[in-house]
């Protein structure tokens, strides 16, 4: 009678299981944060960046468990064959699905190629060369935060407003910052405005002295930063030593983030013009964020690169459980095909040339007697809607255009 029993139970367990769905294998991704760990542009990104990818994977992972994510990461030195080298690796032994960041323009532009060669993903927030996403576009590549087009749009526009219509630049010697002067210039010659003259800075610098004399001796009204990072902080330190807006000339920091106003000072850095994608007090989304976040970025607020990574990696995850795979064809197909959604951005588009659009925002630095605390530094002081915020997409020349 037991063995009778026993084999009934037997069998039922059997058919059960026969009948039941075996649990599904967790779909298992690998994302590299590959950016300037220790350079001028480590404070923008660097191990900031990876706090944020590890934000979006816990976030991620708490209505999809059945996504498994590795974070990898490194230090590029804004080096282009350093960067390649990188993603060479990653993709080919260390089995990356792919790469987020990189800020250095010249870096992105050699890690896009990389990964169109090697057919991985790659979504940047720190590059912002409008190259990445004209001649030089790819099937394979995202550009989520901003761009030189939004940046000298955004704050070119406001200053000619403002009468400042006779320009001197100093720009940081590589594409970026070219590409940001380029921007800049046509924005001013359609404005109305002139370029009386520019510098090439060598990249990074530390003594901007020649160059802001030759600035001062140009009788410019503006004189434009076509910098970032540690590079736009030398600058603008060194024009307030050396009277340069006190002698009525304005500075148009072009690329400026929280971070740097924050390590600058509001009584130096006040009044500056900039415009962003992001800011920590924006609205109740970003505040959210930047409170969790704040903690664990050894108490800094964190940079609109530092969202581009969160927003552009949770939308990257969607793609991934919406296909349940990492194919990236059908992951990239998935992004362009479906609205962005997060608590950073706001909803988006990701167009056919691989622009992220989303609303840029143009903000003016608070004088400190203005300030609440020490991370309120901004007033806003307009909303650049998606639609105008980004280079129309049959002007960028992107050969992906037409064929999409």
């Amino acid at each position: 009678m037991t063995l009778i029993r026993c084999c009934v139970l037997s069998a039922a367990i059997s058919l059960a299981a026969l009948i039941e769905p075996a649990s599904a294998e967790p779909i298992r991704v690998k994302v590299g944060v590959l950016n300037d760990m220790s350079g001028v542009y480590a404070d923008t990104g660097g191990k900031g960046s990876v706090v944020a990818a590890q934000m979006a994977v816990e976030d991620f992972a708490r209505t999809n468990p059945d996504v498994q994510v590795e974070i990898v990461s490194a230090d590029h030195q804004n080096k282009p064959d350093v960067g390649a080298a990188v993603a060479r690796q990653w993709y080919d032994r260390d089995g990356v699905d792919a790469i987020l960041d990189v800020p250095t323009s010249s870096v992105a532009l050699a890690v896009s190629q990389v990964t169109r060669e090697k057919n991985r993903i790659f979504i940047d927030s720190g590059a912002g060369t409008t190259e990445l996403t004209g001649r030089q576009c790819s099937p394979n590549t995202i550009q989520w935060t901003y761009d030189t087009y939004a940046l000298a749009h955004g704050t070119a526009g406001a200053m000619l407003k403002r009468g400042g219509d006779a320009w001197y630049f100093l720009t940081a010697d590589y594409a970026f910052g070219l590409s940001l002067q380029n921007e800049a210039t046509a924005v001013i010659d359609k404005g109305g405005g002139r370029v009386l003259g520019a510098a090439r800075v060598p990249f990074p610098a530390t003594d901007f002295s020649s160059f802001l004399l030759q600035a001062q001796a140009s009788g410019a009204k503006v004189v434009g930063l076509a910098n970032a990072g540690g590079d736009t902080v030398n600058a603008v330190k060194q024009a307030h030593e050396f009277g340069l807006t006190e002698s009525g000339q304005r500075l148009a920091a072009l690329l400026i983030y929280a971070v740097d106003v924050h390590a600058i000072g509001l009584q130096t850095a006040q009044g500056l013009v900039l415009t962003e994608s992001f800011y920590w007090d924006l609205n109740p989304g970003t505040r959210a964020f930047s409170e969790r976040f704040y903690p664990r970025n050894g108490n800094s607020m964190p940079t609109m690169n530092h969202a581009g990574v969160y927003a552009g990696l949770l939308h990257y995850l969607k793609a991934v459980a919406a296909t349940k795979s990492t194919d990236p064809q059908a992951t990239m197909a998935w992004m362009k095909a479906n609205p962005t959604d997060d608590p950073l951005f706001g909803e988006g588009t990701v167009r056919a040339d691989g622009r992220k659009v989303h609303p840029m925002y143009l903000f003016e630095v608070k004088a400190p007697s203005e300030s609440k605390g020490p991370w309120d530094l901004y007033r806003l002081l307009d909303t650049i809607p998606a639609e105008q915020a980004f280079r129309p997409l049959a002007e960028g020349g992107c050969p992906l255009v037409g064929k999409l």
